[in-house]
């Protein structure tokens, strides 16, 4: 029951929230922590957060528990295009406020480490990465440029 009521709608919850992949739930702590990476933590940013989270499902109470209950645990996505599209979300997230930081680009740039790219890719993935965040162009456009 839920803090004393007679309902079994936390458990729900709980459980729903525990539906949530360790990989996206990893993807939501980095979009969060990309926004805190230049020590100007925007409202824009806070959006396209909950922009992300709606576009994969997410409800707002289960992305403010994920933000609010981080895991130790995290995940890399397995597949190139999902690790292109998480890579490419901290690129939009970086965009969200209009200005780009060298702690941004460090940021984005040890993600891409991290996610298994190559160290002599680095700078011109991250930089492809941003360059069309700043276009706004879409995911599945970017993944396109990238098989040509």
């Amino acid at each position: 029951m839920c803090r004393g009521f007679n309902i079994p709608i936390c458990d729900y919850n709980i459980n729903k929230f525990n539906m949530i992949s360790t990989e996206l739930k990893s993807h939501f702590l980095r979009l969060y922590q990309m926004a805190f990476s230049d020590d100007n933590f925007a409202v824009l940013e806070m959006q396209m957060l909950y922009k992300f989270a709606q576009e994969r499902g997410v409800t707002k109470e289960e992305l403010d528990h994920i933000l609010l209950h981080p895991s130790h645990e995290t995940a890399i996505p397995e597949l190139l295009d999902e690790r292109i599209e998480y890579l490419y979300d901290l690129s939009i997230m970086i965009w969200a406020d209009g200005v780009v930081t060298e702690d941004e680009k460090n940021t984005l740039r040890k993600y891409c480490v991290k996610f298994g790219f190559l160290d002599e890719n680095i700078d011109e993935l991250s930089s492809f990465l941003l360059e069309n965040a700043k276009k706004d162009l879409s995911k599945n456009e970017l993944l396109k440029l990238i098989k040509e």
